[in-house]
């Protein structure tokens, strides 16, 4: 047992660490008897109260056990404690990760962002970063309303905007309301976004799978569903990537006001499509609850959303979240208000619409050379790509085989909650550099082979993106 005399920790702290780390290891066993503290004390060259002290405290805690006019001893209740191994991700890491939904990590412009975040903790008032206003920070919920107005065509008032961790907490809040108010039923796009399954069960409702075609999501057949609330992805639809049409718009709004029903707008990466269509809630506001998240815009990591939520269910929603977690936190908003102000965030999003453009094509012209038998379907641009395969391909064994050679991919069949849909993959692209894409091609291209035993069929298909102009029949029975 060594004390270091010139370390900052106090001795008797430094004897309780290697007293406490002994007898979780096994090395002091329960019963075993401990020097006196005057022996312990000479032995160790040390003051008799720093040995009383460090005792003391191991008793408190109930690892010692002592006793006037008895031994010290390891108390019998303790039990040694194994080596802790280390803890491993519950994300798998694959070399070559296709995965959609992850923007540039290593784009995201950090000195720029740590400017807005000394500015903030700088210039913000001291009672700012007490309990606050479960809404946000006032400075974030204005400068979002305004950057929503201008940039997404939003009907957006700060007293009404909600900031929240992000989507899922969003939506998690918004069906617990529904919950409470008699909803059973939500529907779904069809294919969508796995995790809103999860979410809207795990609340207790009932998902409705509604089907979606070139021009989005079903509004005929969601009529006919009996759902009280749809969630859809109107400007980029998740996975296929098409814009809800003018018409189709236009029919689910009147859906939602013929039967006060609720549309719930997940509108998760708008911005970094080629056409920017405006938001659905902009054209009506009293049936549309918005939600946005920084994830895709900046970073995941950053556990930063907003909902705005039409004006008779924001209290609702405000409640809900000073129930659960109290407000968001403070560092973030701040930081993300004086980037929005700066004009950062529109500047930002402006390179990486570029620069996921340019990875798109890489992606698609590596697959037009390595796969040309695979069905890219043309869409809006954005942070990833559905490509349809052949019919006898084998999606699971291939996603497999994929992960055996290095490369993550979802496919298409996740994201289904009928079966219906044919094979494909749902390929991220944003976050990989352009040789690490065409890398990740040519190990998907090996992975078939694997699949298939090398008897996968080559069609004399042009080298470039084949036009998939039928989505809706692809993606029926």
């Amino acid at each position: 047992m060594e004390l270091d005399r010139r370390g900052d920790l106090p001795l008797h702290e430094q004897l309780e660490r290697t007293l406490r780390d002994a007898i979780r290891g096994g090395r002091l066993e329960a019963g075993a008897p401990l020097p006196s503290s005057r022996r312990l004390a000479a032995e160790l060259d040390v003051s008799r109260g720093v040995v009383t002290s460090a005792y003391g405290q191991l008793a408190a805690e109930g690892y010692l056990q002592t006793k006037q006019g008895a031994p010290v001893r390891v108390a019998r209740g303790v039990r040694a404690q194994p080596p802790r191994p280390p803890t491993p991700s519950l994300v798998a890491q694959f070399a070559y990760d296709f995965s959609p939904g992850l923007p540039d990590l290593a784009g995201f412009p950090r000195d720029r962002w740590l400017r807005s975040l000394r500015s903030a903790w700088r210039e913000t008032a001291l009672d700012a970063v007490g309990y606050g206003d479960p809404r946000g920070v006032p400075e974030l919920r204005e400068a979002l309303a305004d950057y929503l107005g201008r940039v997404r065509g939003a009907a957006a008032a700060p007293e009404h905007l909600l900031v929240c961790t992000g989507f899922r907490q969003g939506l998690s809040l918004t069906c617990r309301w529904l919950r409470g108010n008699g909803v059973e039923h939500v529907a779904l796009e069809d294919p969508g976004w796995h995790a809103q399954r999860l979410i809207v069960e795990e609340a207790g409702l009932t998902v409705t799978p509604i089907p979606v075609d070139a021009d989005g999501i079903d509004v005929p057949a969601l009529s006919e569903s009996g759902a009280d609330a749809v969630v859809v992805t109107p400007t980029h639809q998740f996975p296929t990537g098409v814009a809800l049409s003018a018409q189709r718009r236009a029919e689910l709004i009147e859906w939602a006001e013929r039967g006060d029903r609720l549309i719930i707008e997940d509108d998760y990466d708008a911005e970094l499509c080629r056409e920017r269509v405006g938001a659905l809630q902009g054209l009506a506001p009293d049936r549309v609850l918005y939600i946005g998240s920084a994830s895709k815009r900046l970073t995941p990591g950053m556990r930063l959303g907003w909902m705005l939520p039409p004006s008779w269910l924001s209290w609702a929603l405000i409640s809900a979240k000073a129930i659960e977690d109290a407000g968001s936190e403070i560092a973030g908003q701040l930081a993300l208000a004086d980037f929005i102000a700066r004009g950062e965030l529109e500047r930002h999003l402006r390179r990486m619409r570029l620069r996921y453009a340019q990875r798109r094509e890489t992606l698609l012209a590596a697959l037009a050379r390595e796969l040309p038998d695979w069905r890219p379907y043309e869409s809006g641009g954005g942070l990833h790509l559905l490509t349809f395969l052949p019919d006898h391909v084998d999606e699971p064994a291939l996603l497999a085989a994929a992960a055996r050679h290095g490369v993550g991919i979802e496919g298409l069949s996740l994201h289904s909650y009928t079966g219906g849909c044919p094979p494909g993959l749902v390929l991220g692209h944003a976050h990989m550099a352009q040789p690490a894409i065409e890398r990740g091609v040519q190990l998907l291209s090996d992975a078939l082979d694997a699949t298939a035993g090398s008897s996968r069929l080559r069609s004399a298909l042009p080298r470039k993106c084949v036009d998939v102009p039928d989505l809706g029949s692809l993606l029926q029975d």
